[in-house]
């Protein structure tokens, strides 16, 4: 840091009861008397952040964030990007538009640097329904209300991607914006809809947006509202979207009383606001489409009981649950609304599920695909991570019980011992583990209070009470054990899947388009594929990036037509632009239809073991050739 004090914020922030000034001394190697000098130093920010009390200094979390979050927004405002988000902020707050005189003169540049600004501003508004109008030194943004709002809410979250403003900075204004999240949650589920919390912020960022508006005297009107939504362009341009939008827009025409008289109760009661009818049922449409799922009555139920029958006979996985795809259908009706606005909700967990979970997420892609084939309903990464938490979910509540451990008990009979410790790991377990009667050496695993007089594989010894310690090693060595098998079978899948002839070292600097046929040549010379699933990896590549790791791709088809199951590998020290990632291990996966039941295993288990960046770096280095490429795989197994 670039003052000496902050030291001294470091260094409260590291703990929440408050710290004497002796020891702030010894940990920050000065006197007590320069302790009292940063702490006053520190509030000379224009803000209390250090808190004197006859304990020590306590650090005042929030008032610091208000400190930060100000000197990164004068950092922002003074670069070439700062600058041309604050003209475009100003752009729509002024009415009459700005002069571009005054706009330089602020921002302590020239007027010239101001044009090169608008000119970036301009060709920033193409496609936005937003244009600016010039009249001497005067310009001014014209446009309908919601392009206005679309475009600082676009603005708001970019600023927050760079690092400078969030939503949280956007809710300092509206004291009472954390009352009016969990007051709408509440009244959400108590209106008998399922609210998603994960888009809920973006929600919020338009109820903010809508009261700054409304506050300027800025306020939607019914023609202007219901003009913009029909003209969008998702509606207007996607292709295939002709069923799909006519259904959305249906949807979308009126919002529901319910959730408009629920808002219109929330915003006066937390803001002491009367929003407008106009604006009431646009923010209920939002609402309705974005974070409020019905639990009355399916939708769309035929067509996705039709995909998910699909995806458990091809992926050999139980989804047949008729609750279950009610809820999905519920949830695909409300994305085909926001699929025809391009009005997509934001999903916090998108990178964590596709590198966590690429088989769920390769399910969703799949869905999404037939969504689109069949219903012209076009979706983004973020929505297919949606779909995938359905999936997933669902996936949790069936999941196959092939890794099992089976566990024994080996405990003499005393009284109810035996039963009590039963009990406890069988509560701790769960579905990981089968507690059997079996003799010792017929389980994977055995229990015991005494030592075994023979040695055995898997032994665990506790307490006949055990301890918190004692259920944590069973439970630790329950999972070594299973995944131990896992990582077995895919050290004996790789070694039969993976020929001299599918190993590539080095791409030239080929694309991923390029790399994939590349490594599909290969694998239709040794007779595994056909061109047919060149282009359907192609395809699906096209759909979603199967970068699963930030250095690992697993590019494949949606089918299994290959003659049989193989996997072929492209390495480069040099990285291989992947879509957002940068990989320099690429493995074309190709499944036989006999091979179905391996599929999940090895592809979850393939990314899982290159998920740790270091396994990949120790591939990229060692495997200079076959043998050492066998050689690291079954080292990287083996952990």
């Amino acid at each position: 840091m670039s003052e000496n004090w902050e030291r001294l914020v470091e260094a409260l922030a590291d703990d929440d009861a408050a710290v004497t000034a002796a020891r702030l001394a010894d940990r920050l190697g000065v006197s007590d008397r320069t302790v009292r000098s940063y702490v006053a130093q520190a509030n000379r920010t224009g803000e209390m952040v250090v808190e004197s009390g006859p304990d020590g200094y306590r650090l005042d979390r929030t008032a610091w964030a208000r400190v930060l979050h100000a000197r990164s927004e004068a950092e922002e405002a003074a670069t070439p990007d700062g600058r041309r988000a604050r003209l475009i902020r100003d752009l729509v707050d002024a009415r009459d538009g700005l002069d571009v005189h005054d706009v330089a003169s602020a921002a302590h540049v020239s007027e010239s640097t101001v044009e090169a600004d608008l000119g970036r501003v301009r060709a920033r508004l193409q496609g936005s329904g937003l244009s600016l109008v010039r009249d001497g030194s005067r310009v001014r943004l014209a446009g309908p209300e919601t392009a206005m709002r679309r475009l600082l809410g676009s603005l708001v979250r970019e600023e927050g991607r760079r690092g400078i403003r969030d939503l949280s900075s956007l809710r300092a204004g509206f004291p009472s914006m954390e009352g009016f999240r969990s007051s709408l949650v509440s009244g959400l589920r108590e209106a008998g809809y399922a609210p998603n919390e994960y888009a809920l912020d973006d929600v919020l960022l338009h109820v903010a947006i809508a009261l700054d508006r409304v506050g300027r005297d800025r306020v939607l009107v019914d023609a202007e509202d219901t003009e913009t939504t029909e003209t969008t362009p998702a509606a207007a341009g996607t292709p295939g979207a002709g069923a799909a939008d006519g259904a959305a827009a249906a949807s979308t025409a009126a919002a529901p009383a319910a959730l408009s008289g629920l808002l219109d109760r929330l915003v006066r009661t937390e803001f002491d606001v009367r929003l407008p009818r106009a604006e009431l049922d646009h923010l209920a449409r939002l609402v309705g489409t974005r974070v409020a799922t019905s639990q009355h009555g399916p939708a769309r139920e035929a067509v996705v009981r039709e995909i998910v029958a699909r995806i458990s006979r091809e992926w050999l996985v139980e989804l047949g649950d008729d609750r279950f795809i009610e809820r999905l259908a519920l949830h695909v009706e409300n994305l085909a609304a926001r699929a025809a606005e391009q009005s997509y909700s934001r999903n916090p967990l998108t990178a964590s599920i596709k590198s966590a979970y690429p088989l769920i997420y390769d399910l969703a892609v799949y869905l999404a695909s037939e969504l689109a084939r069949l219903e012209g309903i076009t979706v983004n990464d973020d929505e297919i991570a949606y779909l995938a938490m359905h999936l997933g979910a669902q996936l949790e509540r069936t999941r196959s019980r092939g890794d099992v451990v089976r566990v024994a008990v080996d405990v003499p009979e005393y009284h109810d011992a035996r039963a009590l410790l039963v009990e406890r790991l069988r509560n701790a377990l769960g579905d990981e583990a089968d507690l059997v009667d079996d003799e010792p050496d017929e389980a994977d695993l055995v229990v015991a209070v005494l030592p075994p007089d023979s040695p055995m594989p898997a032994v665990v010894t506790v307490a006949p009470f055990p301890t918190d310690d004692d259920v944590d090693r069973v439970r630790t060595e329950v999972a070594r054990l299973r995944r131990g098998r896992r990582r077995a079978r895919l050290a004996s899948t790789l070694s039969h899947s993976i020929g001299p002839e599918l190993f590539v070292r080095g791409v030239g600097g080929r694309d991923r388009e390029a790399v994939i046929r590349l490594l599909g040549e290969r694998l239709i010379d040794a007779g595994v594929i056909d061109d047919a699933y060149v282009q359907g990896a192609l395809e699906r590549e096209r759909m979603s990036s199967t970068a699963f790791t930030d250095l690992l791709a697993v590019p494949h088809a949606m089918t299994m037509t290959a003659s049989r199951s193989a996997i072929a590998i492209a390495i480069d020290e040099r990285a291989i632009e992947w879509g957002d990632a940068n990989v320099h291990v690429v493995a074309l996966i190709a499944f036989a239809e006999d091979g179905r039941a391996e599929f999940q295993s090895v592809f979850d288990q393939f990314v899982e073991a290159f998920s740790e960046p270091e396994n990949v770096r120790r591939l990229v280095r060692g495997a200079t050739d076959y043998p050492g490429l066998l050689a690291e795989l079954s080292g990287l197994m083996a952990t």
